[in-house]
Parts: C-alpha cells; structure tokens; sequence
C-alpha cells in the first residue's frame, strides 16, 4: 500500500478552503485567521493531531510518519520563523560587529539552528516527511492556501547555509526610540534579503525569503478564493441561533 501524501488531496483542499470561509463569516471574526484555527481544520481534514508544543511541527500524523509547520499571516505581514535563541549570542554578535568572517559564523549558526529545529521533529516525532502549510491573507479580500513539502528523513536540511551572505542594517531612529539594528541574511543565488534576525532584541527570525514559495500559476496543491461579503456574515443572534439548535 502506497504512503500517504503530505500533499493533501484537491478534495480536501476544497474542504479547508470551506471551513476557513465558515470561520471568516462569524460574527466576531475579522480578516484574518489564527495560526491555531489553520491547525485545526488542518488536522480535522487530514486526520491528524494539533501539537500545543513550540516543536517545529505543529500538526502530526503519527500512523503516516507526516507533520506540518503551519503559518497563516497577511501577506504584508512578515512571516516569524522562528524565535533564534542562539547560544553564546552576545559573544558572536560583538565578534559579527567587527568583521566579516565573524559576521558569516553567526550567520551560519542561526541556519544551523534553524535546519536542526527540523532534525529535532524528524527524530522525536519518527517522521518520514514534514510539509508546510500556509494561508495567506491578500490586501484585495482574497487569500491563498497552499502545501509545500520541506524536509524529508532522507533530505532533513531546509536551508543552506553557504547559500547565505550576512550583514547587519543600519541603526534607525523611529518615531518614539531608536530601533536597534538587525542581522540580515542576503540569498547569494538572488541577490534578495530571506531572513531578518532580531538578536539584539526578541531574536525573532523573519523569513522575507518565504516569498519565493508562494505557487506559481501552473503549480498545484494551492487554491485562492475570496473571503466572505459583508452579506455572508453572521450576525450575532444568528450565530447564537445556530449553536442553539
């Protein structure tokens, strides 16, 4: 008997999309969706389990070695990856500020760090496979969903890290206080900024470069629809009728 997919099939696809657009029209919902909510009807869909951990996977089917990352922003929203805590990090910084070989290092931990949060689901989790699962809510009232496959038991390393060059920004002056500078990751095949880490604050990790995934037209495992009138929405006793019966 053939493994199941990551990919969910387009039936079930139709499914999520159903199920999001039934969130979007309650009556306390706005235009966007939590991450948590994307979990569940996930899982609901695929007959999987919603993980309450901070693991990289987020969803598992444990009786098919599969999980998800899953991440639902708008898309003028930067997509946090993750929270890089990087050990011995003031050390690496103050080196990084000086020159650039130091500067590299700490670039290339960060994406060790980031590859070895999806060795660590893979061996805890007995995965053969982690996939991503993403909504995207667009600034015209439509939003996108789509599945992409990201590490295999056999291919584990998402990133990297000798396609990355590393620098850090400029300090700014912002309206009320002075934002401190950040690290950023430049990918060398595009010449384009992927990652923004914060390590002089939160050490959130901004995955710009999570762009280059979004499907391209000829793709598949993707569905755009638009999001619910101001017609389809619920009112409050209506919702209210609706639980009741």
């Amino acid at each position: 008997m053939p493994r199941e997919s990551i990919f969910s099939s387009p039936g079930s696809i139709k499914t999520m999309k159903a199920c999001l657009r039934a969130y979007l029209r309650l009556p306390f919902a706005s235009d966007t969706i939590p991450g948590a909510v994307l979990e569940h009807i996930l899982a609901s869909v695929r007959n999987a389990t919603v993980l309450h951990t901070y693991d990289f996977v987020d969803v598992l089917k444990e009786s098919s070695a599969m999980g998800w990352q899953v991440k639902c922003t708008l898309e003028r929203t930067p997509v946090t990856w993750k929270r890089a805590k990087i050990p011995n990090s003031s050390e690496l910084i103050e080196r990084s500020l000086k020159d650039s070989k130091s500067c590299k290092l700490l670039g290339d931990t960060i994406i060790d760090f980031c590859n070895q949060s999806g060795h660590d689901s893979l061996q805890k989790y007995r995965l053969e496979s982690i996939g991503y699962a993403r909504l995207i809510i667009h600034r015209n009232r439509t939003a996108t969903y789509f599945e992409k496959e990201l590490i295999t038991k056999d291919k584990c390393d998402l990133f990297d890290a000798n396609q990355f060059s590393w620098k850090w920004s400029d300090q700014k002056l912002g309206r009320r206080k002075e934002q401190l500078n950040a690290l950023h990751g430049i990918h060398v095949p595009t010449g384009r900024k992927w990652f923004v880490w914060h390590g002089k604050g939160e050490n959130q990790l901004h995955f710009d470069g999570e762009r280059s995934w979004w499907p391209k037209p000829d793709e598949s495992n993707w569905i755009k629809f638009s999001l619910p009138s101001a017609n389809e929405k619920l009112n409050t006793r209506e919702f209210i009728s609706l639980l009741s019966n």
